[in-house]
């Protein structure tokens, strides 16, 4: 079972032109949802490239690890699946040794153009960036060219990287990362 995850960012894009841009191109719209999310590390903070992600979206909870392995498009291992009790599934995280780090929220904007999502996130103070997702990097370079996104442009660290890095946000001290929470 391939757990690869293929995704590339492109950063402060013109939220209202590109989704213009896609209903143009008959790109189907799955609508826009507020993502919650809850960030778990391991008890004694080594994991420096990987997580757990607990994310409620559309009424679903999704468990996710994710990990880091290399600075490309193909870089990330992820395995997710559905829970159907997150606070049961944070509790048991909590007793297994893993520490709950963060809340978070972003408002996403998925689209699906052919063979790839196309999600529009907006972070609480990060201008609004675009997540390309798909089978491969060749369908992702199609997909970036047909939105007119310049391929030299685009953005391979994680988003937790990419905000503290390029925003100043210091997410590893943060408790809260949230459109009414900001500490």
């Amino acid at each position: 079972m391939n757990h690869q995850e293929i995704e590339v960012r492109f950063l402060e894009i013109d939220k209202e032109a590109l989704i213009k841009k896609l209903r143009d191109l008959g790109a189907e719209d799955l609508g826009e949802d507020l993502l919650q999310e809850r960030i778990i590390y391991d008890k004694e903070h080594t994991w420096t490239d990987k997580m757990l992600r607990l994310r409620t979206q559309k009424g679903k909870t999704i468990l996710a690890y994710k990990h880091r392995v290399g600075m490309t498009a193909e870089g990330t291992e992820e395995i997710e699946f559905e829970v159907s009790n997150p606070s049961a599934a944070e509790l048991l995280l909590s007793r297994l040794g893993y520490t709950a780090a963060r809340h978070q929220q972003k408002l996403r904007h998925s689209f699906h153009l052919e063979d790839v999502v196309v999600d529009i996130d907006t972070w609480p103070r990060v201008p609004t960036y675009v997540e390309l997702e798909g089978p491969s990097v060749v369908s992702l370079e199609k997909a970036a060219q047909t939105l007119g996104l310049d391929w030299g442009n685009v953005e391979l660290r994680s988003p937790k990287t990419v905000i503290m890095e390029v925003y100043n946000i210091p997410l590893d001290n943060m408790e809260w990362f949230t459109f009414d929470k900001f500490e």
